[in-house]
């Protein structure tokens, strides 16, 4: 497998958003050049897949995060209580 395309069981669930996506972007590019061979074009896609459940996992995140902050009425940002 070429250094480009890393193994897609190299884990990913550590991995910051923005590399992950960075890596995601990567193997699209390589991908749409249509240079891989056919084992390297399958890893390359799995590892893509795995990468893209992770960012969206990632989204996910942030969009729940985001969404329990509530403004008060003086302008205060607090986390919206459980209940």
């Amino acid at each position: 497998m070429p250094a480009s395309v890393p193994s897609p069981a190299a884990d990913v669930s550590a991995m910051k958003f923005e590399d992950a996506l960075a890596e995601l972007e990567r193997i699209v590019k390589g991908m749409e050049g249509g240079q891989l061979r056919l084992d390297d074009a399958i890893a390359a896609y799995e590892r893509g897949s795995l990468l893209r459940r992770h960012c969206e996992a990632k989204l996910a995140e942030a969009e729940t995060r985001v969404q329990a902050i509530v403004a008060g009425s003086d302008g205060s940002l607090a986390l919206r209580s459980a209940g």
